[in-house]
């Protein structure tokens, strides 16, 4: 079957109205993706800001990851060069203790329709938990359970794949505990994406 043309997608996937129903905020896909981006950023899904800015990562979150990759906000949101997916495409609303888990339905209905449109692609970053649930090979999640260990490890997987703990606020304990990611990840994440987008 003929890959639909990116502009079409697009529209689809803003007029995606899947689970509309369950969003107290009402549908609002946040992505951004060109056919000559080199690195693609899977994260969670949007925050209540980014659902009001429909910018991605525009929070604290977000300047937090731009200072992991050293990138100011030009190069971040240039997707000529880096496409941003979440797992969940709109806000999934409040839970317990921070935002609900992304939606169930995004991933499987639009992730590949639009990964087909990134043939320049050379480097998945996979942030989060959900987003090293779906995506990491099956032998390297049995052998590594916790985000901690897929960290870790993640020079284990191939040179296209990097998965990455939250950088959200909440994860300042977990940057506390483990400073081997400050001494020994960044440093490699640097360089990859940069090689990548060289």
């Amino acid at each position: 079957m003929d890959k639909v043309p990116l502009h079409d997608l697009l529209q689809q996937v803003r007029d995606c109205r899947i689970c509309a129903d369950e969003l107290p905020l009402g549908p609002r896909p946040v992505v951004r993706i060109s056919p000559t981006a080199t690195v693609l950023i899977i994260g969670q899904a949007p925050g209540t800001k980014v659902h009001a800015s429909g910018i991605p990562w525009d929070d604290p979150s977000g300047d937090r990851l731009r200072q992991w990759l050293q990138l100011d906000k030009a190069e971040f949101y240039d997707e000529n060069h880096i496409a941003i997916v979440p797992m969940g495409l709109c806000y999934p609303g409040k839970g317990k203790s921070g935002d609900l888990p992304p939606r169930k339905e995004c991933a499987p209905q639009w992730h590949q329709p639009l990964f087909e449109h990134l043939p320049s692609k050379k480097l998945t970053l996979l942030i989060g938990q959900y987003a090293q649930n779906y995506y990491l090979p099956e032998d390297f999640k049995r052998r590594y359970k916790t985000l901690t260990e897929k960290v870790k490890h993640g020079h284990e997987l191939a040179k296209d794949i990097f998965p990455l703990p939250h950088p959200s606020p909440r994860n300042q304990l977990w940057l506390k505990r483990n400073p081997w990611f400050d001494e020994e990840i960044l440093p490699r994440l640097r360089q990859q994406l940069h090689q990548s987008l060289s």
